[in-house]
């Protein structure tokens, strides 16, 4: 972006900031606090306050196509890859084809040559899909060997997908099991602190639970952790309950009901959650 006129000054916008130089076009420290209500100066700031919520929507975006499974048109992805921000969200993410085999890495999106990929040999290769898909790592087979093959091509992924912390259902549970409590007894002093962790992590309550609504084979499922409810005191301790999942009706789900990328979502939830418990009260308590 270039200098547009501030009073006898100049400024700009650079990797995020707004700069500014005098007329002699010698670059400042700092822009001079009387250019605080310059409508060029606000403008800057305006613009590179919706450029920060810009980045972080397609970031989610991504994240959201990822854990919702979502098919993912390729002209889509060339619409879209021009922007910078959409560009670095996807840049280097794993996408499969509509065979669900690993396509490979991510690295430019033409409208008329297709995806640009690093594939699983190093090679760089065009390949022209109608769609793609941006999986969750729970569902990559080869989990460990694409995180290690990722480190020798310095892969540095914006949106978490491969360095994103998975759990699998554990072999010997019951089917029927409609609970797990892993996570359950976290203590905290009070229930404000809990709920804004719940927050601050990007997840919602409801009722008095925290929950992660996921979209799983078409069906929507939510997992939910009880976290105490609101009641118009807040300053009571609580502690975090056991982790379940529920239907779009609500309806409690089974162990064996409860689909890969629900199962793991809901686990990295209430990990989350329990990891910012009071450890002292707990060391007390027992």
């Amino acid at each position: 972006m270039g200098w547009v006129s501030a009073g006898d000054y100049e400024v700009a916008l650079e990797a995020g900031k707004v700069v500014c130089r005098n007329g002699k076009g010698r670059r400042l420290k700092s822009v001079p606090a009387k250019l605080k209500d310059d409508p060029a100066v606000v403008g800057l700031r305006q613009l590179t306050e919706w450029l920060e919520r810009h980045e972080r929507r397609c970031l989610s975006d991504v994240e959201q196509w990822m854990v919702r499974s979502l098919p993912v048109p390729t002209a889509v992805l060339a619409r879209v890859w021009p922007d910078p921000a959409w560009q670095a969200a996807l840049r280097d993410v794993v996408v499969t084809g509509a065979d669900g085999g690993v396509a490979g890495f991510l690295r430019d999106v033409d409208p008329e040559r297709g995806l640009g990929l690093v594939d699983l040999d190093g090679d760089t290769v065009r390949i022209t899909p109608d769609i793609v898909h941006v999986p969750h790592p729970v569902l990559l087979e080869d989990l460990d060997e694409l995180r290690e093959f990722a480190v020798e091509l310095e892969v540095r992924q914006n949106v978490e997908q491969l360095f994103r912390e998975v759990w699998h259902r554990p072999a010997g549970l019951a089917p029927d099991t409609t609970s797990v409590d892993t996570y359950a007894g976290g203590v905290f002093k009070e229930l404000r602190f809990l709920h804004g962790r719940v927050t601050q992590l990007g997840y919602r309550s409801r009722g008095g639970y925290a929950v992660c609504p996921v979209v799983e084979d078409g069906a929507g499922v939510e997992a939910r952790i009880w976290i105490g409810e609101h009641d118009g005191y807040d300053a009571y301790d609580t502690e975090t309950g056991p982790l379940g999942w529920t239907d779009a009706s609500g309806r409690a789900l089974t162990a064996a009901e409860v689909g890969p990328v629900a199962w793991s979502e809901g686990m990295r939830m209430a990990a989350a959650l329990y990891a910012g418990r009071d450890v002292e009260d707990e060391e007390r308590a027992a």
